[in-house]
């Protein structure tokens, strides 16, 4: 079971967000400290209940995500990603037609991998199945993060920020005081590709 997995346990809440008191983007009314991360940005709130209920593939735990992707630990098992002289390693799905040069540059939201994890996620993952690619990467570095995209109610009198859809912004975007991230993203710079 990934480390990145939310399992059925693990409440995930959105919200409800409201306007901040300086009407520059969101916050939670009852926002404690750890709402938010270094850059400022708020996360999606979730339990911790890892291991317990159903797990669910489709669905990333935000904590466990930002960690793997900090720390660059494998998003299956959380211990260290693999890494050699050209870099830390990457299993992608494949979308080597999105542009030229692809993945350089590319705002990556799943952790790396380890190579044995990786072996096993090419056998069981439908996703990956379909197509995949393996990269190095020599200069991962944090970029910004991908969540749900607030803005202000159309309603003057409420405080309550109405969602506009997904976003994958860096964290220099003005638009991030809007953003409830779910997500970290990381860019890959100096990507190789390998084989396993």
């Amino acid at each position: 079971m990934p480390y990145i997995a939310t399992w059925s346990a693990e409440e995930r809440s959105a919200g409800p967000v409201v306007l901040r008191a300086d009407g520059r983007g969101i916050a939670y009314r009852d926002e404690v400290p750890h709402d938010r991360d270094a850059e400022g940005v708020l996360w999606m709130r979730s339990g911790l209940a890892r291991g317990r209920g159903k797990p669910s593939f489709g669905a990333v735990h935000p904590a466990r995500q930002r960690r793997a992707m900090r720390l660059l630990l494998c998003q299956v098992c959380a211990g260290p990603a693999d890494r050699d002289a050209e870099g830390v390693l990457w299993l992608l799905g494949d979308d080597r037609d999105d542009w030229p040069g692809w993945p350089e540059e590319m705002g990556a939201t799943h952790p790396p991998i380890c190579r044995p994890c990786a072996l096993v996620s090419l056998r069981l993952c439908p996703y990956l199945r379909r197509g995949h690619a393996v990269y190095r990467v020599a200069s991962p570095e944090v970029a910004g993060a991908h969540g749900m995209l607030f803005a202000p109610s159309p309603d003057p009198a409420s405080p309550r920020p109405v969602p506009l859809g997904p976003a994958l912004l860096p964290y220099d975007d003005p638009l991030t005081p809007w953003l409830l991230a779910a997500q970290l993203s990381v860019r890959l710079h100096h990507c190789t590709p390998t084989t396993l």
